[in-house]
């Protein structure tokens, strides 16, 4: 992952995407998984401090941080990005 340039804007580039952010996984059993009720708690294998990866369908393009918004945004998540991958390849 590096900071390279942005290819040039085409139409294309103007096309929106929906990234995926995976904050971690769980592995239950599927008794544990039927099992489940509200306020259960699943525990996911990574800590609150790990970064989150970013990927759009499956294919990694970015880690970063969770964070809470300020502003009129306050209360909800974005990413800090940490790592990038290059993309001028396409994606």
């Amino acid at each position: 992952m590096d900071d390279a340039p942005l290819p040039t804007p085409t139409a294309l580039s103007r096309v929106p995407i929906e990234i995926t952010i995976s904050v971690g996984r769980a592995h239950p059993q599927v008794r544990e998984l039927l099992e489940l009720r509200r306020d259960a708690v699943l525990p996911l294998d990574r800590r609150i401090n790990d970064p989150v990866e970013l990927f759009v369908g499956d294919r990694l393009i970015a880690r970063g941080e969770l964070e809470e918004l300020d502003g009129d945004k306050a209360g909800f998540l974005g990413v800090r990005l940490t790592e990038v991958v290059d993309m001028s390849d396409g994606l």
